[in-house]
């Protein structure tokens, strides 16, 4: 991409030096690795690929779940730092030179083009064979596919290539969200024709992280997103709910979440999830695993202290949470104008469970004792979604989908609908579309 994603050059120093922690390899002198050695050895791909997923999981998580949270009005900018203002205000006050919409931006480019070049360069290699080679391009398609994905949650369109050659032109988000669907299809595929081996597991994703879950999971959430229902509800159904994927964190690698909130201190969560308080339920189990006291009020909005997988340097953060799934295979019955008790079952499934859930998110609510009408339990939806899937880069393109509040609206449950492009990628490439309104 002849644009902001040519300055971020990708190789073995960007993709394994930069994240020490994740790079567990026995490569003579990486520092001095070129990109053509790294991109043509198999070292130099597996290492690579590890610091493609470390490299997301950081800085790219960072990016994905912290500034959409705010927009959306999960996470409320404490920091005095202009750009955190910015963010916080939203609406016609989030100028195109805000630094946390760049780095939304630039950061998800940059995963999309070490996916590139794992995806072009990987099959090149006769060392790389079998389930170590699958995993490998499995891997890429998934990490190409989430980046797509969050560009398509923040921004009306973007692009679905990265080049440094050419000014790639910009699609619309429909087009983005098809792009990452067709990556995690190819993902699967690869790995239903020659499943990961052991020393995949063991040098690249670790025994923590599921990849051919994880692949099932996002094409379900991105299918959903782009009103394939049918193919959401397909896809939810292949995921295992007893198996967790995670991203694994160390004092040398922190939680990103952690760092920005706890050490940093840009960010408070809102109280009741960012949600009007009479939506939330009293006993919601959930409430007191997400957020903890101390609290304070800032500029007249009550906050709370984060708890739930964001508290500890090494917290592990979920890739997807399990209840995700069940709401997303009870949102898709609905939008497609299925059985009302089938997905009134998986919601009760979420609301009713007292343990047992994988990562602990349990609800402990009663069952659900409103209306029966298909409004009715696709705003229970919305609402369960809310308080399940907390800051997971998700209630932005929630907020929008089940048609909430928005700006200019005093009620808003988020600030803006689209971020504006940022000035840096205007400069750059003259394809840049005009910023939407708000």
């Amino acid at each position: 991409m002849k644009n902001i994603a040519s300055y971020l050059k990708i190789g073995l120093l960007s993709g394994c030096l930069l994240l020490t922690a994740g790079c567990e390899l026995d490569i003579p002198n990486p520092n001095a690795a070129s990109d053509l050695q790294v991109l043509s050895s198999r070292d130099g791909i597996i290492a690579l690929s590890v610091g493609l997923r470390q490299f997301y999981s950081t800085s790219g998580l960072e990016a994905a779940y912290l500034y959409p949270g705010v927009t959306g009005r999960e996470l409320k900018g404490v920091a005095t730092f202009t750009n955190v203002l910015e963010l916080e205000a939203g609406g016609t006050a989030l100028p195109t030179f805000n630094g946390n919409v760049l780095s939304l931006w630039s950061r998800m480019q940059r995963t999309m083009s070490m996916s590139e070049q794992i995806l072009e360069n990987a099959p090149n290699i006769p060392a790389l064979t079998g389930g170590t080679l699958s995993g490998i391009l499995a891997h890429a398609h998934l990490f190409k596919a989430m980046a797509l994905g969050n560009l398509a949650v923040a921004f009306e369109q973007a692009n679905t290539e990265t080049s440094a050659t050419e000014d790639v032109t910009f699609k619309p988000r429909t087009e983005v969200l098809a792009a990452a669907i067709s990556h995690l299809n190819q993902g699967i595929a690869l790995l239903n024709a020659t499943p990961v081996s052991q020393e995949f597991i063991t040098q690249v994703t670790g025994s923590a992280f599921n990849l051919k879950n994880t692949l099932y999971a996002f094409n379900a959430r991105y299918n959903l997103y782009a009103g394939n229902y049918e193919a959401a509800l397909a896809n939810a159904n292949q995921v295992d709910l007893a198996v967790k994927s995670e991203f694994v964190y160390s004092t040398l690698s922190p939680n990103p979440i952690y760092n920005s909130i706890f050490i940093l201190n840009y960010f408070r969560p809102r109280d009741n999830f960012g949600l009007p308080a009479e939506f939330v339920e009293e006993g919601d189990a959930r409430y007191d695993f997400y957020l903890t006291s101390p609290d304070a009020v800032v500029n007249g909005d009550p906050v709370k202290t984060l708890a739930g997988f964001f508290n500890t340097q090494t917290s592990n953060i979920p890739v997807y949470l399990t209840d995700e799934i069940k709401l997303i295979k009870a949102e898709a019955i609905l939008r497609s104008n299925g059985s009302l008790q089938e997905a009134l079952d998986l919601i009760n499934e979420v609301r009713t469970q007292e343990s047992g859930d994988p990562f602990g998110v349990n609800a402990s609510l009663p069952a659900y004792t409103g209306p029966v009408t298909r409004e009715a339990l696709l705003f229970e939806v919305y609402i369960q979604r809310s308080a399940e899937l907390y800051l997971t880069g998700q209630k932005l393109e929630d907020s929008r989908r089940f048609g909430r509040p928005g700006p200019p609206d005093n009620t808003a449950e988020r600030n803006r609908n689209f971020y504006p492009y940022p000035d840096q990628e205007r400069l750059n490439n003259p394809n840049t579309p005009e910023d939407p309104a708000i």
